[in-house]
């Protein structure tokens, strides 16, 4: 068993509580994930599996989009809803002054991570330091903020709700953060729902009850996608069975030995297919050599007709 399934993850699961359970259900072993979501957040988690867990390092998309609820005049010491409150107080911020604030956090920004975070400072996870009452000097990492959008916001409960989608870093509590500090109050994430990730949407999730049902039936394999959904933004080159077999030993491809080759440019990876068109590896084309070489495998000799 081998692809893609896009799990929609229920609250207080971490996302290795996920991977288990997947594994438990489909016992298969090879299982990972793309992009850990915190234990109290929902939504889509892409579940790798078999071969497909191969991918999780070199995955070509790694944006994502965000549905947060937050409060203003309550600040916490992990930034959301779950953690230590640390002050509270009424605020009046006005709709208009959210939304021109707003302005101020699109595109490439920077921001601080968290103290109760899983980056790591001198070996250690910052929020076992956070746990043990240590707060550490943490450098600003440049993000990309796509879309930033205020949903909703009720200036008699100062809560509101806004989407944002962004990239591979994002911390969507010290977003709200930021913009909270801007008008000069504190805040607060109320919940938080990833919307997209990797390319994939809510859409095509499913939730782990589901996913029993479906092994209980055998129709598990009816809600895995294929591991060439992952890379679909690369170009697709076709090879023959002679070349799959030479590609399946770590042999080089000649460009001007395959047919229907689309202009390609130094460095550029590509799925390299086999004659039934399935998804067979990735290659990295060098313009040097005019070679397309073996960048991750997928298959293997023995699967080779």
């Amino acid at each position: 068993m081998n692809g893609v399934i896009v799990i929609n993850k229920p609250t207080e699961f971490t996302s290795f509580d996920v991977v288990a359970v997947v594994r438990k259900t489909l016992h298969t072993k090879k299982v990972g994930h793309c992009g850990t979501l915190d234990p109290n957040a929902t939504g889509v988690l892409p579940i790798l599996i078999g071969r497909a867990a191969k991918a999780q390092d070199i995955l070509p998309n790694h944006d994502k989009t965000y549905l947060a609820s937050f409060r203003l005049g309550m600040v916490t010491d992990t930034l959301d809803i779950w953690g230590e409150v640390k002050t509270e107080e009424k605020t009046c911020v006005k709709k208009d002054e959210l939304l021109k604030v707003l302005e101020n956090f699109k595109g490439e920004i920077y921001q601080i991570p968290p103290m109760y975070s899983a980056i790591k400072i001198d070996g250690k996870r910052l929020y076992d330091l956070a746990r043990e009452g240590k707060e550490v000097e943490r450098a600003p990492r440049k993000i990309t903020v796509y879309s930033l959008e205020l949903l909703e916001f009720c200036e008699e409960t100062q809560e509101g709700k806004l989407r944002a989608s962004c990239s591979k870093g994002t911390y969507i509590r010290t977003l709200i953060d930021d913009i909270a500090k801007c008008v000069c109050v504190g805040g607060t994430m109320t919940s938080l729902i990833r919307e997209c990730a990797c390319g994939f949407s809510l859409e095509s999730a499913i939730s782990l009850e589901e996913l029993k049902a479906l092994a209980e039936a055998e129709r598990a394999e009816e809600r895995i996608l294929s591991t060439e959904s992952l890379f679909t933004s690369y170009k697709a080159v076709y090879i023959s069975a002679p070349q799959a077999k030479r590609f399946a030993n770590g042999g080089a491809l000649e460009v001007s030995r395959i047919r229907d080759i689309p202009k390609l440019t130094d460095g550029e990876i590509l799925r390299v297919k086999y004659p039934e068109k399935d998804f067979w590896a990735l290659g990295k084309y060098s313009s040097a050599k005019n070679e397309i070489a073996v960048y991750k495998q997928f298959c293997d000799y023995t699967d080779v007709n």
